[in-house]
């Protein structure tokens, strides 16, 4: 639909509200790591470590002096031109080569001629289907491994080699471009990456060169570690945009971040940007009583993905819940299970978007059109600001009775999928950390999916497969509907705790047409590493997939 792009003030947008907290510049520059695939023995290579990336079914179990690596051929070559050096630590650490485990060793220069200074075993567990959700997961926690052990030596440079280089670790379906793909994203983005943007020093990061062994080589392997860095500077992206908080990340200055990945990749990008009287003006009542009260105007943020050549088989939208700050606004958030104090989060769905935005400006498939669409806000308390009780009116001329002032997620989301839906689009996935319900329900990792659709839910299913992270359908109960009625309006915006996720699903539906196919997706709890107190980068790496599945 035509809308005006309004120009967003730069040094405002980057301007803290209060505190004075800008980032660290000096701690913003992207990690510098160049990938390459080999085809060498492993005793060739040089550089300053070598990892090897064992499954179980390469450890046979024997004793020094008799090989402990008779499955892994590769391995077991090497431990004997180390003299048993492998073999040996292997038995005296337990290695068996479950997931998680790490033998590391330093080489003394008696043991003979080779070309590095450490090698480390990186256990990645049963191998039982090489294209699943498991086996990558596994993959780039072992990248994580070789990145923290290449950390801990300062290394330069770093190898991963497979300990038996078969197509499919035995299973016979060579998966080993995936494999290579998936390490390389947890060398980055779980080991290597830092966020430091907010802290007065930064942690140097020593790692340039990373060579793959025994992957194969050629185009195809290339192209695929290509696509990991690719991939995981969006979810770096994304991962930033969370852990801001929110008196540096407003609306204005999301709005500015997404512009930026417009500008950068504008031969495929495109950005527009709605004020609020823009928005007024599309009758967005919805949106606008939610940020009412708030003292940093909302942004309504839409790029546009054109493929090059502009040949259009499919037109795609992913829209995401973008509340910068969430208090809770009249029904405020009280209570430690609230945790008020991480509503920076409440944007993670805008921030996983705009993370598949900068992968694929990068990526450029062909014969997609892809539309990110997030309504910027903050939910706050003022004398302006929504209250219990109030009806707000929605694009589509829909009224919704407010039950609840912290259900105001979906109310942001209705507009923006009616605005998704005047694009033309024939499907729209959309995202957002809406309900402590689905994390209640399928824990901290693991999102919610729930559609209409049953083809469209197989199509997801597929990426997140390939993309090793982790959803499960819940149904679309449409009785749940009946409690979603208001005496006075067209529908309330909360129903019962019980099914919680689910009548917010129902709630969403109402501002979808009915001709496109719909997805909600509830990423409430894998947002968030609660251990490592950072956010995940979730999300990003399915909508990726989700997209190329959809390009010709």
């Amino acid at each position: 639909m035509g809308g005006h792009a309004v120009a967003v003030d730069v040094a405002a947008a980057a301007t803290p509200s209060l505190g004075l907290t800008v980032p660290n510049a000096a701690a913003d520059n992207p990690l510098q790591v160049t990938f390459a695939a080999k085809d060498m023995e492993l005793t060739e290579w040089e550089g300053d470590i070598l990892a090897v990336l064992v499954p179980e079914s390469g450890v046979s179990g024997a004793t020094p002096p008799s090989s402990t690596f008779a499955n892994a051929a590769a391995l077991a070559r090497l431990d004997g031109q180390l003299g048993g050096l492998l073999s040996e630590a292997s038995a005296e650490e337990d290695f068996s080569g479950k997931a998680g485990q790490l033998v590391a060793l330093r080489l003394p220069a008696a043991t003979g001629s080779h070309g590095f200074k450490r090698v480390c075993l990186v256990g990645v567990g049963k191998v039982d289907a090489p294209r699943s959700a498991a086996a990558a997961a596994a993959c780039r926690s072992a990248g994580e491994s070789v990145a923290a052990a290449a950390r801990a030596a300062q290394a330069h440079s770093a190898a991963v080699a497979l300990g038996s280089p078969k197509p499919g670790w035995g299973h016979g379906e060579d998966f080993r471009p995936e494999a290579a793909a998936a390490v390389a994203s947890g060398i980055i983005v779980l080991g290597l990456h830092e966020d430091s943007r907010y802290k007065s020093e930064s942690k140097k990061v020593h790692l340039e060169r990373v060579d793959f062994i025994g992957f194969g080589a050629g185009d195809e392997v290339e192209s695929k570690l290509q696509y990991a860095n690719d991939v995981s500077s969006g979810v770096i992206l994304c991962k930033e945009l969370v852990n801001s908080p929110a008196n540096v990340l407003t609306p204005a200055a999301l709005a500015e971040e997404a512009s930026k990945i417009a500008s950068t990749y504008s031969d495929v990008l495109t950005a527009t940007i709605l004020d609020q009287g823009k928005c007024r003006e599309l009758k967005m009542g919805s949106y606008l009583a939610v940020a009412a009260a708030s003292a940093n105007p909302p942004h309504f943020i839409h790029l546009c993905y054109k493929p090059p050549g502009g040949n259009v088989k499919r037109k795609l939208a992913i829209v995401g819940k973008g509340l910068t700050f969430d208090s809770g606004g009249y029904n405020i958030k009280i209570g430690a299970a609230t945790n008020i104090e991480l509503m920076k989060k409440d944007m993670g769905g805008a921030a996983a978007v705009f993370g598949a935005a900068k992968a694929l400006g990068q990526i450029k498939p062909p014969g997609v059109e892809v539309h990110f669409i997030s309504a910027a806000c903050e939910n706050m308390i003022s004398g302006t600001g929504m209250r219990p009780g109030d009806i707000v009116t929605a694009s589509n001329g829909k009224t919704i009775e407010v039950d609840n002032t912290d259900a105001e997620g979906r109310l942001t989301l209705a507009d923006a999928l009616i605005y998704a839906c005047k694009q033309g689009v024939d499907k729209i996935l959309d995202l957002a950390t809406l309900t402590g319900y689905c994390r209640i329900a399928l824990g901290p990792s693991i999102a919610g999916v729930l559609t209409p659709s049953d083809e469209l839910a197989k199509e997801v299913a597929a990426a997140y497969e390939a993309s090793g992270e982790k959803f499960w359908r819940l149904p679309m109960e449409e009785s749940y509907w009946e409690q979603m009625k208001s005496s006075v309006a067209d529908m309330i915006n909360t129903g019962s705790p019980l099914g919680g996720a689910i009548t917010a699903a129902l709630f969403l539906k109402q501002f979808v047409d009915e001709e496109v196919q719909w997805m909600h997706i509830d990423m409430a709890g894998p947002v968030w590493n609660y251990k490592k107190k950072e956010a995940t980068g979730f999300g990003v790496s399915t909508l990726v997939e989700w997209v190329l599945m959809n390009s010709s």
